[in-house]
């Protein structure tokens, strides 16, 4: 019997072990999709993040959605998942009670009640080169695709002086910390040799030299670039490498447009194609059964700018960059007017432009974890019906 006891609790301890090794957290989740899309380059209207739920809680199940209303809610309770992560939050706006008199407030009482968690991942993941509306590029196999618009004042310059003989682990570690990568490169970095100088007081525990006594030393001087949000972490991970008590550098803003990073995306078609052809290329593409758009133009469709969502607000930005056609939704009447006979504008519907982020983010969530379900909403929540 004490042989069977001894049994039960070493195979209990191992459960208990393997079950904490393998449990994955929704803050695991969130905070790996925000490597993807950080925060901080979501607008600064929107409420991208944990909307709802307990951070700490174990991911039983993921339902992957392009809205969080209370039919997906409903499938995700039907389908075990505890956590739906949706394109565009439930809540764009601060509340003052949750009495159900709204669809936004039976949405966020159901979920609650149910323990589901909720979160958005929004204009951020529209902001982000490898985003929104790479997937709707992709769709319409666009090649040679940039950022249509990027973000200016994004990035950082850190220089910093390093003994010449850990100059290499000071740069490794600031590599893995996010900084030095521009664009398909990784590893980037400008360095120089020069001589530093310093006199240590006598409450200084200096690595090199001693209280009292001036030291030259051969530096490297490093600079790296970085982006804004991964300030903190570029700089624990320098004192954390840096072999001196008191590290010298500095941080300069930088003006320069973040080329990964921005609004829409623009590109070229394999093949030209006549306007009516590629409105049906269009259709095809992107199961399309109707599409608003200006006059068909005479010249043939090549370079194809798009925004997944609303995107009137980059038209301009689409004729100076001389593309032949503008992908989009949400334009109003008078907007197709601008247009102006240069770009043909397709307003193909907001659901129809980003419904594909749905395959999107469950192709991101499938390359990172293995131990639970990740779904696809069934659910159509498209409010808008064509008739």
């Amino acid at each position: 019997m004490e042989r069977l006891a001894l049994l039960i609790e070493q195979l209990f301890v191992s459960s208990f072990y393997f079950h904490s090794r393998t449990m994955t957290q929704i803050r695991d989740v969130t905070q790996y999709l925000e490597t993807i899309a950080p925060r901080a380059y979501q607008e600064s209207y929107d409420n991208a993040g944990l909307i709802t739920g307990d951070p700490q809680a174990e991911v039983r199940g993921i339902l992957v959605s392009l809205d969080a209303i209370e039919s997906v809610v409903d499938e995700a309770i039907e389908q075990s998942c505890n956590l739906i992560v949706a394109h565009h939050p439930i809540v764009f706006r601060g509340l003052k009670s949750l009495t159900g008199r709204n669809y936004v407030e039976r949405t966020l009482i159901k979920a609650i009640k149910n323990d589901i968690a909720i979160y958005a991942i929004h204009t951020n993941l529209d902001n982000v080169y490898n985003g929104v509306n790479a997937k709707i590029a992709e769709k319409l196999g666009l090649e040679q695709t940039r950022v249509l618009v990027p973000k200016s004042q994004t990035l950082q310059k850190l220089t910093t002086f390093v003994p010449h003989e850990n100059a290499e682990a000071v740069l490794n570690a600031l590599s893995e910390a996010g900084a030095g990568n521009i664009g398909n490169y990784h590893n980037c970095s400008f360095q120089i040799s020069g001589t530093g100088t310093f006199e240590p007081n006598e409450q200084a525990n200096p690595h090199i030299g001693e209280a009292g006594k001036l030291e030259r030393v051969e530096e490297q001087r490093i600079e790296v670039i970085l982006p804004n949000h991964l300030t903190d972490q570029v700089l624990r991970a320098l004192r954390t490498a840096h072999p001196y008590e008191e590290v010298a550098y500095y941080l300069h803003n930088l003006e320069n447009e973040n080329q990964e990073v921005g609004s829409g995306m623009i590109g070229q078609l394999p093949e030209a194609m006549s306007a009516s052809d590629f409105l049906k290329h269009l259709k095809q593409q992107m199961n399309l059964s109707v599409i608003r758009h200006t006059a068909l133009l005479e010249r043939p469709i090549s370079t194809v700018a798009l925004c997944g969502g609303a995107g009137s607000f980059l038209l301009s930005s689409a004729i100076r960059q001389r593309a032949d056609a503008y992908v989009s939704a949400d334009f109003k009447y008078h907007e197709f007017f601008d247009a102006d006979g240069q770009i043909m504008v397709a307003d193909v519907g907001h659901y129809e432009s980003e419904v594909y982020t749905k395959e999107l983010l469950r192709d991101f969530l499938c390359q990172k974890f293995v131990n639970f379900a990740i779904r696809l909403a069934k659910a159509n929540t498209n409010p808008v019906f064509y008739t």
